[in-house]
């Protein structure tokens, strides 16, 4: 598994760690079942600290894309509740809605933007 870290970008880096992870299961690279590297390892390879990568798993595991098996680590798992998916999404959505309205983005460009990022989760 490649992960990414930006160094300089705003966004914390437990945060990158998660959102990585979660695209690559979202995208198949990373499939449910599936151990991820330790803490110990994933700190090696991405050059972060092993309690960024421990509070990254735990955010994942919080939000239900990780179970902790003492033996595996952490493995992915998939949150099958489909409503408590629902109301997280949308309540990410109408933040993002907010400040694309904020900027004059049209519904229209809104939609077409939504259409070209499923077409990576297909």
């Amino acid at each position: 598994m490649y992960i990414e870290i930006d160094f300089e970008s705003s966004e914390a880096i437990y945060e990158q760690l998660c959102n990585q992870i979660i695209l690559g299961i979202a995208k198949n690279m990373i499939r449910e079942g599936e151990s991820l590297p330790s803490v110990r390892a994933m700190a090696e390879q991405v050059g972060v600290n092993m309690h960024t990568v421990n509070k990254a798993y735990n955010v994942l595991k919080e939000d239900g894309f990780l179970s902790v098996d003492r033996r595996r680590g952490a493995v992915v798992y998939v949150d099958k509740e489909k409503i408590t998916a629902l109301r997280e999404l949308k309540r990410d959505l109408t933040i993002a809605l907010a400040k694309a309205s904020c900027k004059n983005i049209s519904r229209a460009e809104v939609h077409a933007l939504i259409d070209e990022i499923c077409e990576d989760y297909k």
